[in-house]
């Protein structure tokens, strides 16, 4: 059975260097792991080794739904590459390029079963942008 990757990606006006931290320090997770202003990821945790886990809770605002994502890493390349597999089994990868003063984020991901692919990509951009944004203002 072969699995269907999605690629969402951004340029990053921010070095690698501080890319990598908003990306992987739970303080700044917090701030920016959700598709839209309704939303929010009011906990995360982040265990970066090959083996440790990352949890984050995303939550409507209203209350109304929620949702936990879990991961465990695969490999880990200080400012360069993450790769993670999710509790139901799919992979992600996320590579960080230097520019030259930017930092191109990458991120490629198992497709999941119950949503289209459309829809997955979407919202894998809306994170991603909302995590741009974020990157380049703190």
């Amino acid at each position: 059975m072969s699995t269907t990757q999605i690629k969402v990606e951004t340029t990053v006006a921010a070095n690698p260097n501080k890319v990598w931290e908003a990306w992987t320090k739970p303080e700044h997770i917090t701030k920016w792991n959700f598709a839209d202003d309704r939303w929010h990821c009011p906990s995360a945790t982040n265990d970066m080794r090959v083996g440790g886990k990352y949890s984050a809770r995303m939550e409507a605002k209203a209350n109304s739904f929620g949702l936990d994502f879990e991961a465990v890493y695969d490999e880990i390349v200080d400012q360069k590459k993450i790769t993670y597999t999710m509790t139901d089994g799919r992979k992600a990868t996320t590579l960080f390029e230097d520019q030259s003063g930017k930092t191109k984020v990458i991120t490629t991901f198992d497709a999941e079963s119950e949503n289209p692919v459309e829809m997955q990509r979407d919202g894998w951009q809306a994170i991603l942008d909302n995590f741009r944004k974020y990157a380049e203002s703190y």
